[in-house]
């Protein structure tokens, strides 16, 4: 069978990133040109900043990804870029990047799902892994559980009502004065707390599979506020842990209930919070509890990258899915869509 190349571009955030996949589990080469720094400032992500040094970024990035793999554009394949979910201009960028090269080379151009291609980027990390498999989708404005059936078939079980797990942790950080990305502050301010020093409420919803933080946020927050008001001192490390200790235990009883009623033996990790090591390690022990495996990314395929799409891109190109060249941004784009 014929080696397949794909060039991957990811633009849906404040990651300008380009990456080269071999068949779809073989990484040549992965690029990222972040912009933390110069949102951090702001507090958050900026999106007429971001936009702007995606086109300052864009081409040399992807200059650089093909230099890293040792192949010239005419060696790629198919070139796959994410289309959505994300901020509308930085999806932009990508796409008029990605359109541009499928069509001047004449190669196939696919748009990917941005969290399908978080679900993905588990293929990189086990090679061994096939469907069928349950994803816990825990990235930046969605939580999820998505039953992976096929390398192109998914269902969606439940997702966030409200805040997503990400936002929660965003918007914690964001009042207890921790720079920005706020997820990664608040696991490193927690691992000097005692997760069961605060009891912080976690929603109970009718359906066993869906999610909700809003409820949680507003907790601490007002925990927050009420011991500044009394002059109360406020062990900040406590209240991370705390929080933490609800979010990890929502996500991870729904998971479990997944596992339970699914029939399936493997559960995978995906998204940004996905790096989160509580996380990995209370899911993890949870899965062993009902015999059940978890896999999740490596870090630097937790957080945003290209090569996730690549390998999504793969997947859709050996089922010969398509997209055509006047595919637009959809900033609101769904799982199973």
């Amino acid at each position: 069978m014929k080696d397949v190349f794909v060039l991957g571009i990811e633009s849906s955030c404040d990651e300008t990133a380009a990456a080269v996949v071999k068949n779809g589990r073989q990484v040549l080469s992965n690029v990222i040109s972040s912009q933390i720094v110069i949102h951090r400032k702001f507090g958050g992500v900026v999106p007429e900043i971001a936009s702007r040094k995606h086109i300052e970024n864009i081409m040399p990035v992807i200059d650089e990804a093909l230099s890293q793999a040792g192949m010239k554009l005419e060696d790629i394949d198919a070139v796959a870029v994410t289309y959505g979910p994300g901020l509308v201009g930085a999806l932009l960028v990508g796409l008029c990047a990605a359109k541009s090269l499928a069509w001047a080379l004449d190669k196939p151009f696919i748009g990917v799902n941005h969290l399908e291609g978080h679900v993905f980027a588990n293929f990189l990390n086990d090679r061994e892994l096939e469907p069928p498999f349950m994803a816990l989708v825990v990235s930046g404005g969605h939580t999820a559980l998505l039953k992976v059936k096929d390398y192109n078939e998914f269902e969606l079980l439940g997702q966030s009502r409200g805040d997503a797990a990400a936002e929660a942790f965003d918007k914690i950080a964001r009042v207890m004065g921790l720079p920005f990305p706020g997820g990664p502050e608040i696991e490193k301010l927690a691992f000097w707390g005692n997760p069961l020093a605060i009891k912080f409420p976690t929603a109970r919803l009718d359906n066993p599979y869906e999610f909700s933080f809003s409820g949680l946020k507003s907790a601490v927050i007002n925990y927050l506020h009420n011991e500044e008001q009394a002059k109360r001192p406020v062990n900040r490390s406590d209240v991370a842990a705390s929080f933490q200790h609800a979010v990890v235990e929502a996500l991870c009883q729904r998971a479990v209930y997944a596992m339970r009623h699914s029939g399936l033996r493997k559960i995978v990790l995906a998204g940004g919070v996905s790096a989160n090591r509580t996380l990995q390690d209370t899911l993890a022990a949870e899965m062993a509890k009902i015999g059940c495996g978890l896999v999740h990314p490596t870090p630097s395929l937790c957080t945003d990258n290209a090569v996730m799409i690549a390998c999504r891109g793969y997947f859709m190109y050996r089922a010969g899915v398509r997209s055509p060249l006047d595919l637009n941004a959809q900033p609101s784009l769904k799982l199973c869509m």
